[in-house]
Protein backbone atom coordinates (compact mmCIF):
# COMPACT_ATOMS: atom_id res chain seq x y z
CA UNK A 1 0.00 0.00 0.00
CA UNK A 2 1.42 3.07 -1.07
CA UNK A 3 2.51 5.75 1.52
CA UNK A 4 0.93 9.06 0.50
CA UNK A 5 0.75 11.82 2.35
CA UNK A 6 -0.68 15.31 1.72
CA UNK A 7 1.79 18.39 3.09
CA UNK A 8 0.53 21.69 3.30
CA UNK A 9 2.47 24.98 3.28
CA UNK A 10 1.35 28.22 4.64
CA UNK A 11 2.97 31.66 3.32
CA UNK A 12 1.03 34.97 4.71
CA UNK A 13 1.24 38.55 4.18
CA UNK A 14 2.05 41.11 7.32
CA UNK A 15 -1.80 41.87 8.65
CA UNK A 16 -0.42 44.68 11.02
CA UNK A 17 1.73 47.10 10.34
CA UNK A 18 5.14 46.71 11.71
CA UNK A 19 5.06 49.92 13.64
CA UNK A 20 2.46 48.63 15.99
CA UNK A 21 2.92 47.34 19.37
CA UNK A 22 4.82 43.78 18.63
CA UNK A 23 1.92 42.24 21.09
CA UNK A 24 -0.57 43.51 18.90
CA UNK A 25 0.70 42.37 15.51
CA UNK A 26 1.74 38.90 16.93
CA UNK A 27 -1.65 38.26 17.90
CA UNK A 28 -2.91 39.33 14.51
CA UNK A 29 -0.73 37.39 12.79
CA UNK A 30 -1.42 33.75 15.12
CA UNK A 31 -5.31 34.69 14.55
CA UNK A 32 -4.94 34.77 10.60
CA UNK A 33 -2.57 31.59 10.73
CA UNK A 34 -5.41 29.94 12.48
CA UNK A 35 -7.87 30.80 9.26
CA UNK A 36 -5.22 29.74 7.00
CA UNK A 37 -4.49 25.98 9.09
CA UNK A 38 -8.37 25.26 9.20
CA UNK A 39 -8.03 25.67 5.23
CA UNK A 40 -5.45 23.33 4.77
CA UNK A 41 -6.98 20.95 6.93
CA UNK A 42 -10.18 21.15 4.99
CA UNK A 43 -7.89 20.11 1.67
CA UNK A 44 -6.98 17.25 3.32
CA UNK A 45 -3.17 18.10 4.56
CA UNK A 46 -1.94 15.55 7.40
CA UNK A 47 1.40 17.95 8.05
CA UNK A 48 1.21 21.48 7.61
CA UNK A 49 4.70 24.34 7.86
CA UNK A 50 4.43 27.87 8.66
CA UNK A 51 6.83 30.44 7.44
CA UNK A 52 9.92 31.70 9.15
CA UNK A 53 8.98 33.85 12.34
CA UNK A 54 5.30 33.31 11.53
CA UNK A 55 3.82 35.71 13.75
CA UNK A 56 5.55 38.86 13.39
CA UNK A 57 7.52 40.86 10.30
CA UNK A 58 11.00 39.64 9.35
CA UNK A 59 12.17 42.28 12.23
CA UNK A 60 15.87 41.21 11.84
CA UNK A 61 16.07 44.28 9.10
CA UNK A 62 16.39 46.61 12.31
CA UNK A 63 17.57 46.75 15.87
CA UNK A 64 15.38 47.43 18.21
CA UNK A 65 14.84 45.52 22.01
CA UNK A 66 10.99 46.12 21.64
CA UNK A 67 11.11 42.71 19.29
CA UNK A 68 11.95 41.00 22.37
CA UNK A 69 8.40 41.22 23.37
CA UNK A 70 7.67 38.17 20.80
CA UNK A 71 10.13 36.23 22.96
CA UNK A 72 8.72 32.51 24.49
CA UNK A 73 9.85 29.44 26.06
CA UNK A 74 9.28 26.39 23.48
CA UNK A 75 7.66 24.33 24.66
CA UNK A 76 5.97 26.18 27.44
CA UNK A 77 5.12 29.48 25.93
CA UNK A 78 1.43 30.34 24.88
CA UNK A 79 2.13 29.78 21.27
CA UNK A 80 3.02 26.02 21.16
CA UNK A 81 -0.10 24.76 23.60
CA UNK A 82 -2.02 27.04 21.21
CA UNK A 83 -0.53 25.16 17.80
CA UNK A 84 -0.89 21.74 20.06
CA UNK A 85 -4.31 22.13 20.71
CA UNK A 86 -4.64 23.28 16.91
CA UNK A 87 -3.33 20.38 16.00
CA UNK A 88 -4.74 18.02 17.84
CA UNK A 89 -8.33 19.54 16.54
CA UNK A 90 -7.58 19.14 13.32
CA UNK A 91 -5.66 15.79 13.64
CA UNK A 92 -2.30 17.31 11.97
CA UNK A 93 1.26 17.50 12.38
CA UNK A 94 2.38 20.67 12.40
CA UNK A 95 5.89 22.65 12.30
CA UNK A 96 5.69 26.13 14.13
CA UNK A 97 8.54 28.70 14.17
CA UNK A 98 9.13 31.08 16.63
CA UNK A 99 11.41 33.16 18.66
CA UNK A 100 12.34 31.00 21.37
CA UNK A 101 14.18 32.56 24.83
CA UNK A 102 15.80 29.68 26.69
CA UNK A 103 15.67 29.70 30.46
CA UNK A 104 19.06 31.40 31.07
CA UNK A 105 17.88 34.05 28.35
CA UNK A 106 19.77 33.32 25.45
CA UNK A 107 17.99 33.45 22.26
CA UNK A 108 17.02 30.85 19.17
CA UNK A 109 15.36 31.67 16.16
CA UNK A 110 13.58 27.82 16.78
CA UNK A 111 10.82 25.62 15.00
CA UNK A 112 8.83 23.38 17.40
CA UNK A 113 7.12 19.94 15.87
CA UNK A 114 3.73 18.66 17.08
CA UNK A 115 2.90 15.77 16.06
CA UNK A 116 -1.22 14.82 15.08
CA UNK A 117 -2.52 14.28 18.74
CA UNK A 118 -1.08 17.68 19.77
CA UNK A 119 1.97 16.24 21.74
CA UNK A 120 5.18 18.26 21.25
CA UNK A 121 7.97 15.75 19.72
CA UNK A 122 10.63 18.44 19.69
CA UNK A 123 12.83 21.43 18.32
CA UNK A 124 15.55 22.77 15.83
CA UNK A 125 17.36 25.91 16.49
CA UNK A 126 18.48 27.51 13.70
CA UNK A 127 22.75 26.61 12.78
CA UNK A 128 23.72 29.37 10.70
CA UNK A 129 22.97 32.96 11.50
CA UNK A 130 23.34 35.52 8.82
CA UNK A 131 25.03 39.42 9.27
CA UNK A 132 24.76 40.64 5.67
CA UNK A 133 22.51 43.19 3.70
CA UNK A 134 20.05 44.35 3.02
CA UNK A 135 19.04 44.19 6.34
CA UNK A 136 19.44 40.44 7.56
CA UNK A 137 20.79 41.18 10.91
CA UNK A 138 20.03 37.99 12.64
CA UNK A 139 23.21 37.84 14.74
CA UNK A 140 21.94 40.98 17.22
CA UNK A 141 18.79 38.63 17.97
CA UNK A 142 19.99 35.00 17.78
CA UNK A 143 22.42 32.22 19.27
CA UNK A 144 23.27 29.48 16.82
CA UNK A 145 21.77 26.17 17.23
CA UNK A 146 23.03 24.23 20.18
CA UNK A 147 20.78 21.05 18.97
CA UNK A 148 21.96 19.53 16.22
CA UNK A 149 19.58 18.42 12.92
CA UNK A 150 17.15 16.11 14.55
CA UNK A 151 14.94 14.32 12.74
CA UNK A 152 10.97 13.48 14.60
CA UNK A 153 9.21 10.50 14.30
CA UNK A 154 5.68 11.83 13.64
CA UNK A 155 2.38 10.31 12.59
CA UNK A 156 3.24 11.25 9.04
CA UNK A 157 6.70 9.89 8.67
CA UNK A 158 9.92 10.89 9.75
CA UNK A 159 10.31 15.32 9.79
CA UNK A 160 13.16 17.47 9.67
CA UNK A 161 13.88 21.06 9.42
CA UNK A 162 16.05 23.51 8.36
CA UNK A 163 15.15 27.18 9.04
CA UNK A 164 16.44 30.05 5.90
CA UNK A 165 19.56 30.68 5.58
CA UNK A 166 20.69 27.02 6.51
CA UNK A 167 19.30 25.90 3.30
CA UNK A 168 22.83 27.43 1.81
CA UNK A 169 24.89 24.61 3.54
CA UNK A 170 24.76 21.03 1.94
CA UNK A 171 26.21 19.64 4.90
CA UNK A 172 23.42 19.86 7.92
CA UNK A 173 20.36 19.01 4.79
CA UNK A 174 22.91 15.88 4.80
CA UNK A 175 22.97 15.05 8.21
CA UNK A 176 19.28 15.53 8.41
CA UNK A 177 19.00 12.90 5.35
CA UNK A 178 21.49 10.56 7.09
CA UNK A 179 19.19 10.67 10.49
CA UNK A 180 16.29 9.35 8.14
CA UNK A 181 14.02 12.35 7.31
CA UNK A 182 11.79 11.58 4.76
CA UNK A 183 10.43 15.31 4.07
CA UNK A 184 12.19 18.18 5.62
CA UNK A 185 10.87 21.55 5.67
CA UNK A 186 12.77 25.18 5.34
CA UNK A 187 10.61 28.04 6.85
CA UNK A 188 12.75 31.06 4.61
CA UNK A 189 12.11 35.55 5.08
CA UNK A 190 14.08 36.31 1.80
CA UNK A 191 14.19 38.87 -0.54
CA UNK A 192 14.11 38.99 -4.45
CA UNK A 193 17.40 40.05 -6.08
CA UNK A 194 19.61 38.25 -2.96
CA UNK A 195 18.45 35.07 -3.48
CA UNK A 196 15.91 34.44 -5.73
CA UNK A 197 17.71 32.74 -8.42
CA UNK A 198 18.87 30.15 -5.91
CA UNK A 199 15.38 29.60 -4.40
CA UNK A 200 14.43 26.75 -6.99
CA UNK A 201 18.12 25.68 -7.08
CA UNK A 202 19.51 24.61 -3.75
CA UNK A 203 16.78 22.85 -2.35
CA UNK A 204 15.66 20.38 -4.92
CA UNK A 205 19.80 19.82 -5.49
CA UNK A 206 19.20 19.36 -1.53
CA UNK A 207 16.15 16.80 -2.45
CA UNK A 208 17.86 14.48 -4.66
CA UNK A 209 21.31 14.25 -3.12
CA UNK A 210 19.51 12.84 -0.44
CA UNK A 211 16.62 11.34 -1.49
CA UNK A 212 13.85 13.34 0.68
CA UNK A 213 10.79 16.10 -0.11
CA UNK A 214 11.31 19.33 0.55
CA UNK A 215 8.79 21.50 1.60
CA UNK A 216 9.99 24.88 1.29
CA UNK A 217 7.94 28.04 2.64
CA UNK A 218 8.79 31.94 1.69
CA UNK A 219 6.67 34.94 3.21
CA UNK A 220 5.24 37.23 -0.03
CA UNK A 221 5.22 41.04 -0.03
CA UNK A 222 7.11 44.23 0.97
CA UNK A 223 7.26 45.02 4.73
CA UNK A 224 7.19 48.27 5.85
CA UNK A 225 9.25 50.92 7.20
CA UNK A 226 12.26 48.84 6.02
CA UNK A 227 11.11 47.81 2.86
CA UNK A 228 14.53 45.59 2.48
CA UNK A 229 13.37 43.78 -0.73
CA UNK A 230 10.34 41.81 -2.08
CA UNK A 231 9.71 38.74 0.16
CA UNK A 232 8.84 36.61 -3.51
CA UNK A 233 6.83 33.74 -1.68
CA UNK A 234 6.62 30.63 -4.11
CA UNK A 235 6.62 28.51 -1.78
CA UNK A 236 6.82 24.83 -2.93
CA UNK A 237 6.93 21.24 -2.69
CA UNK A 238 9.76 19.21 -4.50
CA UNK A 239 10.54 15.54 -4.64
CA UNK A 240 13.32 13.14 -4.49
CA UNK A 241 13.91 13.34 -8.03
CA UNK A 242 13.99 17.68 -8.02
CA UNK A 243 10.69 17.77 -9.46
CA UNK A 244 8.42 20.54 -8.61
CA UNK A 245 5.05 19.19 -7.08
CA UNK A 246 3.52 22.48 -6.13
CA UNK A 247 4.31 26.24 -5.76
CA UNK A 248 2.53 28.95 -4.61
CA UNK A 249 1.85 32.54 -5.61
CA UNK A 250 4.45 35.23 -5.53
CA UNK A 251 2.85 38.14 -4.33
CA UNK A 252 0.07 37.09 -2.09
CA UNK A 253 -1.36 34.47 0.99
CA UNK A 254 -1.52 31.11 -0.14
CA UNK A 255 -1.90 27.27 0.85
CA UNK A 256 -0.09 25.42 -1.24
CA UNK A 257 -1.00 21.36 -1.27
CA UNK A 258 0.98 18.50 -2.48
CA UNK A 259 0.35 14.56 -2.03
CA UNK A 260 4.06 13.56 -1.06
CA UNK A 261 4.56 9.95 -2.48
CA UNK A 262 7.07 8.32 0.28
CA UNK A 263 7.42 5.05 -1.45
CA UNK A 264 8.82 7.19 -4.04
CA UNK A 265 12.25 7.35 -1.37
CA UNK A 266 12.92 3.98 -1.57
CA UNK A 267 12.67 3.87 -5.58
CA UNK A 268 15.15 6.78 -5.71
CA UNK A 269 17.37 5.68 -3.23
CA UNK A 270 17.72 2.11 -5.09
CA UNK A 271 18.44 4.20 -8.24
CA UNK A 272 21.05 6.74 -6.86
CA UNK A 273 23.07 5.58 -4.38
CA UNK A 274 24.37 8.39 -2.80
CA UNK A 275 24.14 6.87 0.51
CA UNK A 276 26.05 3.82 -0.37
CA UNK A 277 28.58 5.63 -1.93
CA UNK A 278 29.96 8.29 0.71
CA UNK A 279 33.27 8.31 1.31
CA UNK A 280 33.07 10.16 5.13
CA UNK A 281 37.34 9.38 5.80
CA UNK A 282 38.13 11.56 3.00
CA UNK A 283 35.32 14.16 4.02
CA UNK A 284 37.49 15.80 7.00
CA UNK A 285 38.37 19.06 5.67
CA UNK A 286 34.55 20.07 5.14
CA UNK A 287 34.59 20.48 9.51
CA UNK A 288 37.90 22.14 10.12
CA UNK A 289 37.82 25.21 11.62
Amino acid sequence: MARVVRGGLIQATLCEPATSPAPKIKAAMIEKHLTLIARAADRGAQVVCLQELFYGPYFCAEQSTRWYEMTERVPDGPTIRLMADVARKHGIVLVVPVYEEDITGVYYNTAAVIDADGSYLGKFRKMHIPHCDPGFWEKFYFRPGNLGYPVFDTRVGKVGVYLCYDRHFPEGARCLGLAGAEIVFNPSATVAGLSEYLWKLEQPAHAVANGYFVGAINRPGFEDPWRIGEFYGQSYFCDPRGRMLAVGARDSDDVVIADLDLDLIREVRNTWQFYRDRRPETYGPIVEL
